[in-house]
């Protein structure tokens, strides 16, 4: 065995670089920033160009869409929050969104939306962090009369039209019915944006605020934002979204001009951030640190336990473990982890080289960041090639195994 690298072998990372440069190499993936973390000692990777016909080179500072590998860092703000009492798990949110009082639910999922029932209690606190409050991005429930209705109004992301601002974009939501009762099925997306919402009222400040006072600059995290200023517009790589059926280069989003050039109306906790690989390590290294940074609490030890252990039965879990096993143009794989924490996956069971108790999140821009404490490791890979194809998800894997087979001890 070659010469160790704070737990790993060199010849392991040089095996992991081989592995993702072959990916830039092959033409399907322009460049990627990659690092591997394990306790102080850290490796990055930087390959290839921020286009996909060339340009500047990758730089480990290079800022990436997060999309909602956003999730798992946003959660955070919530965390603080009931850490100080100014949330509680079981309160029902109605004091702080009324819109969301009183609700309808589906007969069916496939049911129009006036055929409903009284909810049988008020959705919770607790339901937003968990995704089961009763509404979200269903992908094994697309056409129905609900999904329609979410896209119509402009509840999620990536859509040809920016969301509203957050009342705005709550005054819709309280309009439809939610899907399942409150507390009954995980449900994607909707419920980490309706957080930085709730975040915003409870504390009378912004979101975006909340956040860098309380997490980004106590961390150090100072390319994390909901957008990149003009001075750091150039570190930012087009994101493409390549055609499904030729695999065709299109841009999603260019950086100039493009969506995260500016402000959003809406600061979107479930996918809006932008950040690069040594604001996320910094992140994840906190939580692997039981909620310290340095001398520096950020989040008590209890809150990211709760954060980063399964909170899902079986039941609420279905939904989920479906989407990951059926739904393979969606997730090519990924998402079969077995448990849901607050805003991230948790391993439950050993699939592929990840221990149980790994947890974080993937995004459907190209971007793959989690965390295992058995191993006191950080991975996080960061690329501009979107999930309309598979291929950043199988950049993903063979990140993951490299990663794992690269451990010296």
């Amino acid at each position: 065995m070659g010469q160790s690298n704070g737990g790993f072998s060199e010849a392991g990372l040089r095996r992991l670089r081989d592995v993702l440069a072959g990916h830039v190499e092959s033409g399907k993936i322009p460049g990627l920033v990659a690092l591997v973390g394990r306790g102080e000692e850290t490796h990055v990777e930087a390959i290839g160009t921020m286009r996909h016909d060339g340009g500047a080179p990758m730089r480990r500072d290079t800022i990436f869409r997060m999309a909602s590998t956003s999730k798992p860092v946003s959660i955070a703000a919530a965390m603080v929050l009931l850490d100080e009492c100014r949330l509680r798990l079981d309160d029902p949110v109605d004091q702080w969104l009324p819109e969301l009082a009183d609700r309808q639910v589906l007969k069916r999922i496939d049911s129009p939306l006036d055929d409903t029932v009284p909810a049988r209690r008020p959705i919770t606190v607790r339901d937003l962090l968990t995704s089961t409050f009763g509404l979200g991005m269903d992908m094994t429930s697309l056409g129905t009369p609900i999904m329609n209705a979410v896209f119509e109004q402009g509840l999620t992301p990536n859509l040809p039209e920016p969301m509203p601002e957050p009342d705005e974009w709550l005054r819709r939501l309280g309009a439809l019915p939610l899907m399942y009762q409150p507390g009954e099925r995980w449900q994607y997306h909707i419920s980490n944006d309706l957080l930085g919402v709730l975040v915003a009222r409870v504390t009378g400040q912004s979101f975006e605020t909340f956040l860098r006072e309380r997490i980004f600059d106590p961390l150090g995290m100072k390319d994390t934002a909901f957008h990149v200023p003009a001075d750091k517009i150039d570190r930012m790589p087009t994101l493409y979204a390549p055609d499904p059926q030729t695999g065709e280069f299109l841009v999603w989003d260019e950086a100039k001009g493009g969506r995260w050039s500016e402000s959003p109306a809406f600061p979107g906790g479930g996918g809006g951030l932008v950040s690069t690989v040594d604001d996320y390590h910094a992140y994840f290294r906190m939580l692997l640190n039981g909620g310290m940074h340095g001398s520096h609490r950020i989040l008590s030890r209890p809150a990211v336990e709760l954060m980063t252990t399964n909170r899902l039965t079986p039941e609420q879990n279905a939904g989920r473990n479906a989407m990951a096993r059926d739904n393979v143009h969606i997730s090519f794989g990924q998402g079969q982890h077995g448990g849901w924490g607050f805003g991230m996956a948790v391993r439950t069971y050993r699939g592929d080289y990840a221990p149980i108790g790994q947890f974080g999140w993937d995004g459907g821009s190209g971007t793959s960041t989690y965390a295992d404490p058995a191993n006191q490791l950080t991975g996080i890979l960061l690329t501009q090639v979107g999930a309309s194809v598979p291929n950043s998800a199988r950049v993903f894997h063979d990140f993951w195994t490299t990663l794992y087979q690269a451990i010296d001890n």
